[in-house]
């Protein structure tokens, strides 16, 4: 029967302890404001699953998808400026 007990030390060389990085956290503090206009508009669809839709609701879910499309566009244009590129 083979040991395992020398592979074991490979395996376990970098132990991973579960927290982001440094560099995922700085991303997602470049998301989040199209995380939030992502979560608002998914609260104003939420609010008419089980109603019907009137005009404010409506309005409400237009406005979050302008937000979602605002927040995608300032994203793209801040990554675009950082690396370099034209927006």
């Amino acid at each position: 029967m083979l040991s395992i007990a020398a592979l074991q030390a490979v395996v376990t060389a970098t132990p991973f302890d579960g927290e982001p990085s440094n560099a995922e956290l700085n991303a997602i503090e470049n998301e989040m404001p199209l995380i939030l206009a992502d979560v608002e508009l998914l609260d104003a669809v939420i609010k008419t699953l089980d109603r019907p839709v009137t005009k404010l609701d409506e309005r409400r879910i237009r406005r979050a998808r302008h937000r979602v499309v605002a927040a995608r566009r300032d994203l793209t244009n801040r990554a675009a400026v950082q690396s370099g590129g034209a927006a």
